[in-house]
């Protein structure tokens, strides 16, 4: 496995910002560019966009190692085989898609756990929507983000390999994403905190192949380092 973080070259950065593509559909197909593959190939990394000083930086782990696209962005690779015990603490960071399947019918759909939330708390005092719900007891988004969230992540844990501090957990930038004719439409948060590793090999599973859904348009991804 490789380690990648891929930003614009120095001085170079209105070319870089004129070839990288924009969107999380775009973007993904852009990387793909920095692993050239046969058609209809699968899928072999994941990676995660954040923007510092307000310039791109994507972290990619992948089973091949990423080619130079061109001097316009700068590709810096190591090998990525983490050395971790059960007991260790790190720091982490993951933007993930959270989401429920629910059975009707006998067929199978994801929801985004914010919105299954909503729906029913709504059902439970027989509101249409959200507007309509007028009491002081109505959570703010930010809570509602923060609890449904952070219990996906929880209850998810253990077998990843790991479980959270509770007190270090921050959920934020709760977005639905969606392009045009809605052809992708999916939500993405981000989390961050301090972990204990209980699963060395569950653990290491989750570095590599990624946490939930969306994972080719930005998700997935668990970044760590000690803390």
């Amino acid at each position: 496995m490789y380690f990648t973080v891929i930003t614009p070259s120095p001085g170079r950065e209105r070319e870089a910002a004129h070839q990288r593509a924009i969107g999380p559909y775009a973007e993904h197909q852009w990387l793909w560019h920095f692993f050239p593959a046969a058609e209809n190939s699968p899928r072999d990394f994941l990676f995660r966009r954040m923007d510092i000083d307000g310039l791109p930086r994507f972290y990619l782990v992948s089973k091949r190692s990423p080619q130079l696209l061109n001097g316009a962005w700068r590709v810096q690779t190591r090998e990525y085989s983490p050395r971790l015990a059960a007991g260790a603490f790190l720091r982490f960071d993951l933007r993930a898609n959270p989401v429920v399947t629910i059975s009707r019918d006998g067929k199978s759909a994801r929801h985004d756990v914010v919105m299954q939330e909503k729906k029913r708390l709504l059902a439970e005092r027989g509101l249409a929507c959200w507007n309509q719900w007028k009491g002081n007891d109505r959570p703010a988004l930010h809570e509602l983000v923060s609890d449904t969230c952070g219990q996906w992540l929880f209850s998810r844990s253990p077998r990843l390999g790991f479980e959270i501090v509770q007190e270090s957990l921050l959920v934020e930038a709760y977005t639905q994403h969606a392009e045009k004719k809605g052809s992708l439409r999916f939500s993405s948060v981000d989390f961050s905190g301090v972990l204990r590793v209980t699963d060395a090999a569950a653990f290491s599973d989750a570095l590599y192949g990624g946490i939930g859904h969306a994972k080719a348009f930005g998700c997935g991804l668990l970044l760590v380092r000690a803390a």
